[in-house]
């Protein structure tokens, strides 16, 4: 395994011509540019192989990408995924078999974790091929793109980012 460094990675995961599984690349080409914190973004396809890769240079990672988990569309969800399991249920509207959550879980067992792995979800409404971001997704994006900068900020900073209960619209 390659040396983590300190820098940031931003991963929107998602495919934008599917609706609302466009949000982690929304986010990624709303943050541009980052004013000097220091973070690479990439948008990613979902694929937990090369999402591996991607952040096994990095000590620092945060994944946004929607989610199902059944709370009404546009609810976010922070999960510090270094120190709990991700709900793999959450995930599975995505065309990969081994997604984000499998490649989290994956890499937790074989130890290529990154010591800091932060996953923004953002509840989705519709996955359809070539619809737009749903209502209730756009109009999280301000939000969403607040709470990716002030993660950076808390991991620069080294204080613990959390939120408190999924936040809904």
């Amino acid at each position: 395994m390659r040396k983590r460094g300190n820098k940031i990675l931003v991963v929107g995961v998602g495919n934008d011509l599917r609706g609302d599984d466009g949000a982690g690349p929304a986010v990624i080409d709303a943050l541009q540019p980052l004013d000097g914190l220091q973070a690479v973004c990439a948008k990613h396809d979902g694929d937990g192989a090369s999402l591996m890769d991607l952040w096994q240079e990095f000590g620092n990672v945060i994944l946004i990408d929607a989610v199902r988990s059944g709370q009404a569309p546009g609810t976010v969800h922070f999960i510090n995924a270094a120190q709990q399991s991700l709900p793999s249920g959450w995930f599975h509207y995505s065309s990969h078999a081994f997604g984000v959550a499998e490649a989290v879980e994956l890499a937790r067992i074989l130890g290529a974790l990154p010591p800091t792995l932060h996953i923004i979800g953002v509840e989705g409404h519709d996955f359809s091929m070539g619809v737009p971001l749903s209502e209730a997704v756009e109009a999280r994006m301000d939000y969403l793109c607040a709470l990716v900068r002030r993660d950076m900020q808390c991991i620069r900073n080294g204080e613990a980012m959390r939120l408190e209960r999924p936040c809904h619209a």
